[in-house]
């Protein structure tokens, strides 16, 4: 029978522990089951690509700011209050909650209201650099629980765009359900000039943040 190449076994064997685990390998590099209080189909997927085992639990929490509370206050509190709802159903699983906003200026662009809301939204960012924040906490077990919150922020450039652009993006209908209006990993990345920092981040979950926040634990 012919043999794979010498680095093809090698390859092939570094999957193989990876999937399965080893001995020889310790375990602090085994991802811990999580609870995600989101029903973000873009947070799981990013989930899913690193092969975190997860399950997703829809969570209801009052969105609305407080006097007084900027954007990094705002996105870190909403991440805490969605971490803790589940908490009562899954006391021992480890709760992962995120909340994620784009921010130009001081302003903070959450999901837009409507079509016009969106179009209002695009040309505020046309030609502009803008942060991108999530806040993100984990939590396990219930009021006496252990629980650590973080922020993560990336910068993005926008394009200018075009009022024939920005119209034919909100009839796409994707800019809708996202901060911000717009998605960096669907078509709204044609109108995205730079980034600095965190790609994931700017989809809905810095998995980095994730994974070192989960060390604590």
């Amino acid at each position: 029978m012919e043999q794979p190449p010498k680095n093809q076994i090698s390859e092939t064997l570094s999957d193989d522990l990876a999937d399965r685990g080893s001995p020889g390998i310790s375990g602090a590099f085994i991802l811990p089951d999580l609870v995600l209080a989101s029903t973000s189909p873009r947070r799981a997927e990013i989930l899913r690509i690193v092969g975190w085992p997860f399950e997703t639990c829809a969570v209801d929490v009052d969105e609305s700011r407080r006097s007084g509370e900027n954007a990094t206050s705002y996105v870190q509190r909403l991440a805490r209050e969605k971490a803790k709802v589940p908490t009562m159903h899954f006391p021992s699983r480890l709760v992962l909650g995120a909340d994620t906003v784009v921010v130009i200026e001081n302003e903070i662009l959450v999901k837009p209201w409507d079509k016009a809301d969106a179009r209002r939204m695009l040309r505020r960012l046309s030609g502009q650099w803008h942060q991108v924040l999530t806040g993100v906490a984990l939590r396990r077990g219930e009021s006496d629980g252990h629980s650590v919150v973080a922020l993560e922020s990336t910068e993005v450039k926008f394009a200018e765009m075009s009022d024939g652009e920005i119209e034919w993006y909100v009839s796409t209908g994707e800019p809708l359900d996202k901060a911000g209006a717009y998605a960096i990993q669907g078509r709204g990345a044609r109108f995205i000039e730079e980034i600095k920092g965190d790609y994931f981040n700017v989809v809905g979950l810095p998995i980095r943040l994730v994974y070192e926040l989960a060390q604590q634990f």
